[in-house]
């Protein structure tokens, strides 16, 4: 019988399968909710000992609710931008083959970046691109001229660091001649490039010990 009862039937006969009148009798065993029965599971806030004590017993490395190790991603958007400006902007100021310049600021810095765990497995990534304030001075022509531009760094990501591209724009070609200003887009291409590379691949490190 379904529902789990257990069915009992009572019939009186003459033996040849004639009823004495009396109407047989059935009898079910019903489950039902009683007070000594097991309570349903409630939901439980985690305080912060639950945390730590979680925490220390666990290897998991996923948030607490994620036990098992499945899929989490995390935002770290903001951490991610605020941390390239300020490695950015101490890089200091760099010496080139006629005067000196600096990364004044970071005036764009546009992208995302996250971690996932998938499988109880860590991966990082990002994409960014950027746009770095320069000025500086160069000697010219017996003469010293303050310089001021931006360095463009189209979109790049996670491992594509080799590859680094910069578009160097002045931002007064008119106080130069052209023999001068490209001497200046060169140089600062040339000795920007590795410094900043080297403060990239530093905030790609700070985000895999994340």
């Amino acid at each position: 019988m379904e529902n789990g009862g257990v069915e009992n039937a009572h019939a009186h006969g003459d033996g040849n399968g004639n009823g004495n009148g009396q109407a047989a009798s059935y009898t079910y065993w019903v489950r039902e909710t009683t007070a000594d029965a097991a309570p349903l599971p409630v939901p439980k806030k985690l305080t912060a000992q639950d945390i730590l004590s979680t925490q220390s017993q666990s290897t998991s490395i996923g948030s607490v609710w994620n036990k098992a190790g499945t899929w989490e991603e995390k935002n770290l958007n903001n951490w991610a931008t605020q941390r390239l400006k300020e490695l950015l902007k101490s890089v200091g100021s760099l010496d080139l083959s006629c005067g000196k310049a600096e990364i004044s600021d970071v005036t764009k810095c546009v992208g995302d970046a996250f971690l996932v765990t998938v499988r109880n497995k860590k991966r990082v990534g990002y994409t960014y691109e950027l746009t770095l304030k320069i000025k500086g001075e160069w000697h010219l022509r017996e003469e010293n001229k303050t310089v001021k531009g931006h360095i463009d760094i189209p979109e790049f990501s996670f491992g594509e660091l080799d590859d680094l591209q910069m578009a160097v724009q002045l931002s007064e070609e008119k106080d130069f001649v052209q023999q001068d200003k490209q001497q200046i887009i060169q140089d600062l291409k040339k000795r920007f490039l590795q410094p900043v590379r080297e403060k990239l691949l530093q905030f790609e490190q700070e985000l895999k010990d994340r």
